[in-house]
C-alpha cells in the first residue's frame, strides 16, 4: 500500500509540473538534427549581434547594421551557416565586416572579423 501511495503521489506531481517546451525562435538554442531555415538563422544572427553590442564586445555603431549575406559553407566539422554584416562606420577599418557562424541546426558557434 505504501508503494502504491508513493507511485500515485509521484504521478500526480509529474502531471502537475509545467511542461518545458523549446521555442524554435525564442532562445536560438536548438536540439536535434533538423536543419534550421535561413530565416531562423538570420534572426538568431541579429539577436547575437545585438547581444555582442550590449556586452560591449562590439562598437555601438554595429547595432543598426543589417545582415549583408547568409550562406552555407564548409567548415572544419562540416557545413555551417556563415552570416556577414558590413559596417563602414566601424572605428577599426580592419574590422568592418563581422562574421557569425552557426551550426546547420541553428546553434551559435563563433564570431570574428576574419571569416574563418
Amino acid at each position: 500500500m505504501k508503494t502504491l501511495t508513493t507511485v500515485a503521489a509521484l504521478l500526480m506531481s509529474l502531471s502537475a509540473a509545467p511542461v518545458a517546451l523549446a521555442d524554435a525562435g525564442g532562445s536560438c538554442h536548438f536540439h536535434g538534427n533538423k536543419p534550421a531555415t535561413e530565416t531562423v538563422v538570420t534572426d538568431c544572427g541579429a539577436r547575437r549581434k545585438a547581444a555582442l553590442v550590449k556586452a560591449g564586445k562590439l562598437d555601438p555603431s554595429w547595432q543598426a547594421v543589417a545582415l549583408d549575406k547568409a550562406e552555407l559553407v564548409d567548415g572544419q566539422k562540416g557545413q555551417e551557416w556563415k552570416l556577414s554584416f558590413k559596417n563602414p562606420a566601424a572605428p577599426d577599418t580592419a574590422k568592418q565586416t563581422l562574421y557569425l557562424f552557426f551550426s546547420p541546426t541553428g546553434n551559435f558557434i563563433a564570431a570574428n572579423h576574419t571569416g574563418r
